[in-house]
């Protein structure tokens, strides 16, 4: 099984790209298009390019992701997990249903009281 996960830079890493990329744009528009010609467009596109990428990481919530991972899981490690969740689930219920049971043997709930909420208890385990 393998999982791809895109990570994106932060908004905090992303700011200096987007005013560096603001700073290339104008030098090229000024200074190095004039100069240079082709390879001046050249250089104000790649600028322009960079510029958005660090602003739409900026200032979108979803933003452009700079870097993939990816997982390979051999599915044991997931169902081993999904099983040490059920277990801590049903030790959930032992406990909720020992402290249920002391509380009727203390007196403190009535004996419908106990079944009612000893029912609400284990028909949440299916």
């Amino acid at each position: 099984m393998r999982k791809n996960i895109k990570i994106k830079p932060s908004r905090q890493a992303s700011i200096p790209g987007f005013i560096g990329g603001i700073i290339f744009v104008l030098i090229g528009i000024f200074i190095v298009i004039p100069q240079f010609g082709l390879f001046g467009f050249f250089w104000t596109s790649m600028a322009v390019g960079i510029t958005i990428t660090n602003g739409i990481n900026v200032f979108s919530e979803k933003g452009i992701p700079s870097e993939e991972i990816y997982i390979e899981s051999d599915g044991y490690h997931d169902r081993n997990f999904e099983n040490n969740i059920n277990q801590e689930k049903e030790l959930d219920f032992e406990e909720k249903l020992r402290k249920l049971k002391s509380l009727r043997d203390d007196g403190i709930i009535s004996e419908i009281e106990y079944e009612a909420k000893r029912i609400e208890i284990l028909n949440k385990i299916k």
